[in-house]
């Protein structure tokens, strides 16, 4: 008997359930209370948010734990225009060191949710879930600043992995280049994300190689390039069909994709030491084509 596609679909393309969101929320909301209750913390400005799938309400059951930034706005990372000196914006050696932020964030959270709920990560903080949250990963950051002038910069996050190297994030453009591009589709747009999160982690379940390079956030951005006109068909198939269709078909060539971004139109989604690759995502198009019994 063959599967009814457009029923799963409708199912995939659902926004998580209340208990979910509210095991979600859970999280978010002790990781809060973690680090108000720290004093090494206290003096510093600090904004605590969540950010990434949950926070863009494109997370899927499997991928349902909860990325947390801590931000620390005392310090910021910055990027000049081509022969400015940081002098020439008024920018002043910084005393704090990020390995200081995040051993204070993590005894702020070690402090409050006990030792062995939380597991220091190359990248973030594993605060373990129990009865009513989720897993949370938590990210000790600085701000970043990418200026195009003295008075006028794009701000997002970095921080520094513990084996080296650097992690440029931009969580508020991403969510709101995400929600617009949801508002433009008639919501088809974080549906049909849903849908190519659980399709991948589907074939991933059932072994299928090509799918276990593509990450969720590439999932995302792959359908954020896909056109406004490409959603709103009579049938989720339809729209999925012409999501992959799409996006196969213009992932064959570097020529075709080259200038693709990430959702905040900051990254380019194929160039620049990106964890994944163009011929994988291409492959993996294909083998969930083949999947579907897309003809």
């Amino acid at each position: 008997m063959s599967r009814d596609w457009e029923s799963t679909f409708r199912s995939w393309g659902q926004a998580p359930s209340q208990a979910e969101r509210d095991k979600c929320e859970n999280a978010e909301q002790a990781v809060r209370k973690a680090i108000a209750a720290s004093s090494a913390l206290a003096e510093r400005s600090i904004k605590v948010f969540a950010q990434g799938s949950y926070a863009n309400r494109t997370n899927v059951r499997q991928d349902s734990d909860v990325d947390i930034c801590v931000l620390c706005r005392d310090v910021f990372y910055y990027a000049l225009p081509a022969g400015v000196l940081r002098e020439s914006y008024g920018i002043t050696p910084a005393s704090y060191e990020y390995a200081q932020l995040k051993n204070e964030v993590g005894a702020a959270l070690s402090d409050y949710f006990g030792h062995a709920a939380v597991t220091r990560g190359n990248k973030a903080f594993d605060v373990h879930a129990n009865s009513y949250r989720v897993d949370a990963d938590v990210v000790p950051t600085f701000e970043y600043r990418w200026y195009t002038s003295a008075s006028d910069y794009s701000g997002g996050t970095k921080f520094l992995p513990d084996n080296g190297g650097e992690v440029l994030n931009w969580p508020t453009q991403n969510y709101n280049n995400g929600v617009s591009k949801n508002q433009r589709t008639g919501e088809r747009f974080k549906a049909m994300v849903r849908i190519m999160k659980r399709l991948r982690n589907e074939m991933n379940e059932a072994t299928i190689g090509a799918a276990k390079p593509i990450p969720s956030f590439l999932n995302e951005c792959l359908v954020w390039n896909v056109s406004d006109g490409g959603f709103g068909h009579a049938t989720y198939k339809e729209d999925v069909r012409h999501v992959i269709a799409d996006l196969w078909h213009n992932t064959r060539t570097v020529d075709s994709c080259g200038e693709w971004g990430e959702i905040n139109e900051l990254k380019y989604l194929f160039r620049g030491g990106q964890p994944w690759t163009r011929e994988q995502t291409n492959t993996f198009l294909q083998a969930a084509w083949d999947y579907i019994g897309f003809q």
